[in-house]
């Protein structure tokens, strides 16, 4: 057993909002989030769209799931199906991180997503009682003014409170795991349901032997190392309950490392289609890092598949001077999709990255070509649009059925606002 002395020790509450869009939809309708049937589906108008929320009765009675289709929905007049707003549930989101605002101050709020957030509720002991009864205090206040239901985990740092919400709260409401309890608690927990470990990972420590959290935590730290690298030692140190992330502090100031933008296509498009949602995820792509006053030297381009061909390619390229001009990245992928491009599937998935990242201002000039005209005309639209609109200024193919633009301005996180 290691010697937990010498780490810190927090209060960190880990508040998982329960069926969150679905719970959202409810109380905007008038309904129970807990007793009703209610599907929240991404487009009512497509029979193949994904149900992105299901209301933990509906879950429970058809045993419908967050992955499950919209035609997979059982013909039952009981179940009310909505299309997804984004802009209402970031509305609440925002509202419940005001409610937690007033108990603690803003550096001790992490959003982690939309429905989840850690909190560090150091001290409030003395006011309102132990960690437990802060978060049993929490989860009063957001029922009874928000008509939400949440799981909380407890814990000394922001990983342990984490899985012990998602083992354990998730049934119970309220769990907390302290790292004298990781033993009893985490270590029998097979470790694909761990935090942070995906179906890739499991593989390869199933192939190591490595079934359960405990065997992990038991396997020697330097082959795991040798292994996988800084993740191989982060995966022992959180099998042992230890994390030594910030668990206070501004969240958000971190480095850009890079600028991706990337869309699931509606339908299966052609190879000549592509092209144009090429175009307006480089334009995206470049806008952003203007507005950041950044270029990068190495695109990044990837391509999936159609689901009945499955597969595809993630290939990079690296150019001489750093660029945030839309056509330079665009030629790049081009480039790289003729090159790589099978010649026959049809693509469902498009991204574009650009990384390699250096300030604008201290970019080379080509002394053989006017790039700067070319970065001027890139600002002059992203003004244009800041000021007027994503689509006041769009380019041609954007309006074509390719284009993926003006259906993505209507969307807030690939869904409708």
């Amino acid at each position: 057993m290691h010697d937990f002395s010498h780490l810190p020790r927090n209060d960190v509450l880990c508040i998982d909002m329960r069926s969150f869009y679905a719970s959202v939809e409810c109380m905007k309708h008038g309904l129970d989030p807990m007793t009703d049937m209610l599907a929240v589906v991404g487009d009512k108008n497509r029979s193949g769209s994904i149900i992105l929320a299901a209301s933990p009765e509906l879950k429970r009675r058809h045993g419908v799931k967050n992955v499950s289709r919209f035609f997979d929905l059982p013909d039952d007049p009981n179940i009310h199906v909505v299309e997804a707003k984004m802009g209402d549930y970031i509305k609440v989101s925002l509202e419940i991180t005001k409610l937690v605002n007033r108990y603690v101050p803003k550096e001790a709020i992490h959003q982690y997503s939309v429905d989840e957030v850690w909190v560090t509720v150091n001290g409030l002991d003395k006011i309102y009682g132990s960690p437990y009864e802060v978060a049993k205090m929490l989860q009063d206040e957001l029922k009874d003014t928000m008509g939400l239901t949440c799981s909380i985990g407890i814990g000394d740092n922001k990983f342990l409170a984490k899985v012990v919400m998602d083992l354990y709260a998730k049934k119970t409401g309220i769990a907390e795991c302290r790292y004298e309890d990781v033993e009893r608690l985490l270590w029998p927990t097979p470790i694909e349901e761990i935090w942070g470990i995906g179906s890739r990972m499991k593989r390869n420590l199933n192939r190591m032997g490595i079934v359960t959290l405990g065997q992990l935590a038991n396997y020697p730290l330097e082959r795991l190392k040798k292994r996988f690298g800084i993740m191989g030692e982060q995966f022992y140190w959180h099998a042992w309950g230890v994390d030594l992330s910030p668990v206070l502090g501004d969240f958000q100031k971190q480095e850009q490392k890079g600028f991706g933008h990337g869309i699931t296509l509606l339908r299966d498009y052609r190879k000549d289609e592509v092209y144009a949602c090429l175009l307006d995820l480089c334009e995206e792509v470049c806008r952003r890092a203007r507005t950041a006053k950044k270029a990068g030297r190495t695109v990044h381009l990837g391509i999936g598949y159609c689901q009945e061909v499955g597969g595809g390619f993630h290939r990079s390229r690296s150019v001489d001077l750093p660029t945030n001009i839309t056509m330079d990245v665009y030629n790049v992928c081009v480039e790289l999709f003729e090159t790589f491009y099978d010649g026959v599937s049809k693509v469902r998935r498009v991204f574009v990255t650009l990384d390699n990242l250096y300030v604008d201002e201290e970019t080379q000039l080509d002394l053989f070509e006017n790039r700067t005209k070319k970065k001027d005309i890139g600002y002059v639209m992203d003004q244009i649009r800041d000021r007027y609109g994503s689509t006041a200024l769009l380019r041609a193919t954007s309006y074509t059925e390719a284009g993926v633009t003006l259906d993505r301005s209507k969307k807030i996180g690939g869904h409708k606002a």
